[in-house]
């Protein structure tokens, strides 16, 4: 199923991700959509996302959002460019830079189809989702160290969810690890596998199931859980951006992305 170019009605004009109304405008098809670099975010799709959350959340007749992504892949999480430079726009805190997120931006459940590759970045969407569920040959895995990045927000939003060794592998081992669809439901970052062909059609089956729901209870519902994480993370997650920030200043951190872009092996500095 091939999402329009053309943004949905009542949203903002989009260039790095499409939108479109199912069932009636009881829900909103959010696709990732920069296939030629795997949907990497950069600071535009970031902003057009929370720009998006905005108008979602002044809609009182959305009822679940699904998000997916264009192409061959999900997500491969920031792009390498964004990375290598020196960021001017970022948020002064954990809640401020994740912004671009759903989880804490709207009231209404958030279906996430997992595509192909999810990384980095991408987990964050895996771990925002209400429902989160996975083609067949989707893959996972958390490459940050691997590009010399802290990796301090995505494993500890996935801590409620995931069993902690698998993350944990993720976060240490960086690109050398990574997760099948079938051995990321096994650690409880999807809580369903499906055939590529049918993922997209499953994920909006589930929202319209959501959608037939009292949208009164199913706010109020999803609300507890979302205080939940809030409650047990929020500190932590500060904290997380606050390390993410303070090495920014070491040599690694653009020297990962470098490395990247140039197809080469980094070379790491010799100071923690």
């Amino acid at each position: 199923m091939t999402p329009k170019k053309t943004p949905a009605a009542g949203v903002p004009d989009l260039t790095s991700l499409t939108a479109r109304w199912e069932d009636g405008g009881r829900i909103l098809l959010v696709t990732l959509n920069r296939p030629d670099r795997l949907n990497a975010f950069d600071a535009r799709m970031m902003r057009e996302l929370s720009a998006l959350w905005d108008a979602v959340a002044g809609n009182p007749d959305v009822r679940c959002v699904v998000v997916t992504g264009a192409g061959k892949g999900f997500c491969a999480g920031a792009d390498a460019s964004m990375l290598e430079s020196t960021r001017t726009e970022y948020g002064a805190t954990s809640a401020e830079e994740l912004a671009f997120l759903p989880r804490h931006r709207i009231e209404v459940p958030v279906v996430v189809a997992v595509n192909g590759v999810c990384a980095g970045g991408g987990l964050h969407f895996a771990a925002e989702g209400d429902i989160v569920i996975a083609g067949e040959s989707a893959s996972f895995l958390d490459p940050h160290v691997t590009m010399g990045q802290v990796t301090a927000l995505e494993p500890v939003m996935l801590a409620l969810r995931a069993r902690f060794d698998a993350i944990t592998r993720m976060a240490l081992l960086g690109r050398s690890e990574r997760l099948g669809a079938a051995a990321a439901k096994e650690a409880g970052l999807v809580s369903e596998v499906v055939p590529d062909g049918v993922l997209l059609d499953r994920a909006l089956e589930l929202a319209r199931l959501i959608a037939a729901n009292s949208p009164a209870a199913v706010r109020r519902s999803r609300k507890a859980l979302v205080d939940v994480e809030e409650t047990l993370l929020r500190a932590v997650m500060d904290r997380g951006w606050d390390s993410i920030r303070a090495h920014w200043a070491h040599p690694d951190a653009t020297e990962g992305p470098a490395a990247f872009l140039e197809r080469r092996v980094p070379v790491w500095g010799s100071r923690p």
